[in-house]
């Protein structure tokens, strides 16, 4: 029978860990704070930050919101980031996206300080992931991970097929999983016999935001399935993972929603902590 993975159940213990890091820090007069920048209007971003606020507020950190117009230029919205990175009682810097068409995320991006940089996303932060340096991992990648560690999945020598390539899950996450001893395979949405690829897998992690891509031809029995992969659909939330067929052949998977997704939220805030403890770290060296 395949069982379930519960991320809800793994990010609250998560995030009641951080909490409790959080009030000790409060006690020495450091409390971390996030910053969060929406422009425009888009329902699912507007949900979605407010979800991250959330987290920040339980965490008992504080909460720095920048809400622009949907008409916001380039000048107004990397001038909002730059009073950002010079405020010190701000320890992460958000930019939500997708950002409204006429802007250009790459270059705001980029002018996220790479060591407030919480969501991992500047070119910086890309270069010390890639060359194994210390920073701040994308979450949904950290989160994946943290997952696999909880449910005590070996990751030392086991078969993984990535299937997706974005620059938000694919690539960081390859990199994670290499570091950790595990022998990846990338495939993607175009590979021409994706089950060739995904088949001898230990574990199949699906992000291409192709709904249904992955079924129960593509799994070996017993197989670890992470489905990062998320759809609204008339009858609710679905992944990139046909999951009811894979009851019964896959031996762990995933659910969506309650799987990846609130992994997510939960290393936002390690991720923010993380960002205040080493920015206490530096500013206690001598010059």
């Amino acid at each position: 029978m395949t069982s379930r993975i519960d991320g809800s159940k793994i990010a609250r213990r998560i995030r009641a860990s951080v909490a409790d890091r959080v009030a000790e820090a409060a006690r020495s007069g450091r409390v971390p704070g996030l910053a969060t920048v929406l422009v425009g209007d888009d329902p699912a971003s507007a949900v979605y930050v407010a979800a991250k606020r959330r987290a920040v507020r339980e965490a008992g950190m504080r909460d720095f919101h920048r809400q622009l117009p949907e008409r916001a230029t380039q000048l107004e919205v990397a001038t909002v980031i730059d009073d950002l990175a010079h405020n010190p009682d701000v320890s992460g810097i958000l930019l939500q996206l997708p950002l409204p068409a006429h802007l250009t995320a790459a270059a705001l991006i980029d002018r996220i300080p790479v060591a407030k940089d919480v969501d991992g996303l500047t070119t910086a932060s890309a270069g010390r992931l890639a060359r194994g340096e210390r920073g701040l991992r994308p979450c949904t990648p950290s989160g994946v991970i943290e997952l696999l560690d909880a449910e005590g999945i070996e990751l030392r020598g086991a078969c993984v097929a990535m299937v997706g390539w974005g620059e938000l899950v694919g690539r960081p996450l390859t990199q994670l999983l290499l570091r950790r001893g595990a022998t990846v395979s990338v495939a993607h949405e175009f590979t021409a016999d994706l089950a060739a690829v995904t088949r001898p897998a230990d574990i199949v992690v699906v992000a291409t935001g192709v709904r249904g891509l992955v079924g129960p031809e593509h799994v070996k029995p017993g197989a670890t399935v992470i489905d990062a992969g998320i759809h609204r659909t008339s009858s609710g939330l679905t992944g990139d993972v046909r999951a009811a067929e894979l009851d019964g052949i896959a031996g762990r998977i995933t659910p969506v929603p309650g799987g990846v997704g609130p992994m997510t939220i939960a290393m936002l805030v390690v991720n923010t902590l993380r960002a205040a403890e080493w920015g206490a770290e530096r500013q206690a060296v001598p010059a």
